[in-house]
């Protein structure tokens, strides 16, 4: 008779604490491409791409013009020169590669940098729309982890209306 008594008091207890919550979604990254920010943050990663290029492309076209040189004047180099001329073509050749490797974080980071300000006022709006309806959780829906969402429960259109943003349909 205890463990019925027990288990109906805990059965009691549960379906309280789930009344008690309340659950919604935001997808941060449709409120971020709804901004007029972005176009900002966009031009400013297009800045920095372009500075990412410009330093390729003066790597590129040095290692070019020593690797010509190298091809005419092979014959005349001195045994010391030709090791120094391929250790200098090897190491830009490195260079170049690890700095193509490196720029697809390196741009991340810039993106990352500039749309952290945006991040930080989706946050204050989400806080302000969690604490006036009383939500207790809030998942992010990003396509990737929430199967599904009751669109009531979702409050990304509170939080672009917090933020004065109207939405391009």
């Amino acid at each position: 008779m205890k463990k019925y008594i027990l288990a109906f008091s805990f059965s009691i207890i549960c379906l309280s604490a789930v009344a008690q919550s309340k659950i919604g979604t935001i997808d941060a990254e449709y409120i971020l491409s709804q901004m007029p920010e972005m176009t900002t943050v966009n031009e400013g990663i297009q800045a920095y791409n372009q500075e990412l290029q410009k330093e390729l492309e003066t790597d590129v076209t040095r290692y070019e013009t020593l690797v010509k040189e190298y091809q005419a004047n092979s014959t005349t180099f001195s045994e010391e020169d030709k090791k120094a001329k391929e250790s200098e073509i090897i190491g830009l050749e490195n260079n170049i590669k690890g700095f193509r490797q490196k720029a697809g974080v390196m741009m991340q980071m810039k993106r990352n940098e500039l749309t952290q300000p945006l991040y930080e006022k989706i946050n204050v709006a989400m806080l302000e729309v969690v604490n006036e309806e009383n939500f207790t959780q809030i998942f992010h829906a990003d396509g990737t982890s929430l199967a599904f969402s009751a669109e009531e429960l979702d409050i990304t259109r509170k939080v672009l209306k917090k933020l004065g943003v109207e939405v391009k349909e």
